[in-house]
């Protein structure tokens, strides 16, 4: 296991937003944002921890985990909320890929009452900062369904490269069969 940065921020804020990594108590307002998304996230996050989410035990328990996880460097998941009211908006996960290159991979959700404001686009953009400024990150990358064209509309404002396209590589929940998009960005491409 690679060290974290001691000197990561906890908290980073943006126009609209600020970001911060989980804490305990923090599990019965993420139990009651679970139970509002599960159809919304049901297409494209149906693997996601917040899922499978049934009580405000189990609720308290993923973000316990998702602050162990940071500690460890292996996940960073951050909350992103609405500076002027504290709302969540949005949930931004930097997954650790490889500390040798070193490289990161980013993915995302948006609470269903805050989609279409760009609200996630702002949030990636800062986890970005935060991977290429405090995780001295060589490499960040993305993978979303080819189906997904509010997530690859995220990708490609936030300045990120299509890499490739994996066609018709995973049948769905649904029966229906789609692809995947991959997107990448490397820290010298990097506007922040």
């Amino acid at each position: 296991m690679h060290p974290v940065p001691r000197d990561i921020p906890l908290r980073m804020e943006t126009e609209r937003l600020y970001l911060r990594c989980y804490a305990e108590g923090d599990g019965r307002w993420y139990y009651s944002m679970s139970l509002e998304n599960r159809t919304h996230l049901s297409r494209y996050e149906s693997e996601n921890p917040v899922m499978a989410i049934t009580n405000e035990r189990e609720a308290e328990e993923v973000v316990r985990s998702f602050a162990l996880q940071w500690a460890e460097g292996r996940n960073f998941f951050l909350g992103a909320f609405e500076r002027t009211n504290d709302e969540f908006v949005a949930q931004v996960h930097v997954g650790l890929v490889s500390w040798d290159l070193p490289e990161f991979q980013i993915g995302y959700f948006v609470d269903k009452a805050h989609q279409g404001h760009g609200y996630v686009t702002e949030a990636v953009q800062a986890a970005m900062r935060f991977v290429f400024q405090h995780l001295n990150a060589y490499r960040v990358r993305l993978e979303c369904d080819d189906t997904n064209e509010r997530s690859i509309r995220v990708a490609e404002h936030c300045g990120m490269v299509r890499e490739g396209h994996l066609r018709r590589n995973k049948r769905n929940k649904d029966g229906t069969i789609s692809g995947t998009m991959i997107y990448g960005l490397l820290k010298s491409e990097f506007t922040p």
